[in-house]
């Protein structure tokens, strides 16, 4: 006998269903990867750079979601093991301040809508308050973040390139 669908399982599963996410992906800017249970592998594009990938992907944690924030960790999804620092984004001094591999040992990134980085910045609810999690946008709000840093100028491909 299967177990029950938890409630913020069926949560994630309408959004990643919904059309802003649908949207999202039509518009190459993110695709949906594996989903088990309470983890889901995204796929987020990223401006092209020599040496670089066309997309990287992200494994969220998402128990408790909607309510809770989700985490986000850079992702090898071939290996499906977090993505060794030397291949994390970089950047000019944006995207290395967020793509972090020494923060929290490479388990999330340095975003105030992230659930483990916003602990301990209670500053950021006033500093960034459009950049914190919003749970009626749901995995969106983390996504649309991600995407824009690798997709603007500050964005220089890997760490190792």
């Amino acid at each position: 006998m299967n177990a029950p669908v938890r409630p913020d399982q069926l949560l994630l599963d309408q959004d990643l269903a919904a059309p802003e996410f649908r949207r999202g992906e039509i518009e190459g800017r993110w695709r949906k990867g594996d989903v088990a249970w309470p983890h889901a592998v995204i796929f987020v594009s990223a401006e092209a750079r020599p040496s670089a990938p066309a997309e990287f992907a992200f494994r969220f944690n998402c128990e408790g979601y909607r309510q809770r924030p989700v985490t986000a960790q850079p992702w090898d999804a071939a290996a499906n093991a977090p993505l060794p620092a030397s291949r994390w984004p970089n950047g000019k001094s944006i995207a290395p301040s967020v793509f972090r591999p020494d923060w929290k040992s490479g388990q999330c990134l340095y975003l105030p809508c992230d659930r483990l980085s916003i602990e301990g910045h209670d500053a950021w609810k006033h500093e960034h308050p459009a950049r914190l999690w919003q749970p009626k946008r749901g995995i969106i709000c983390y996504l649309e973040q991600v995407h824009e840093l690798l997709n603007q100028s500050d964005y220089t491909g890997i760490r190792s390139a």
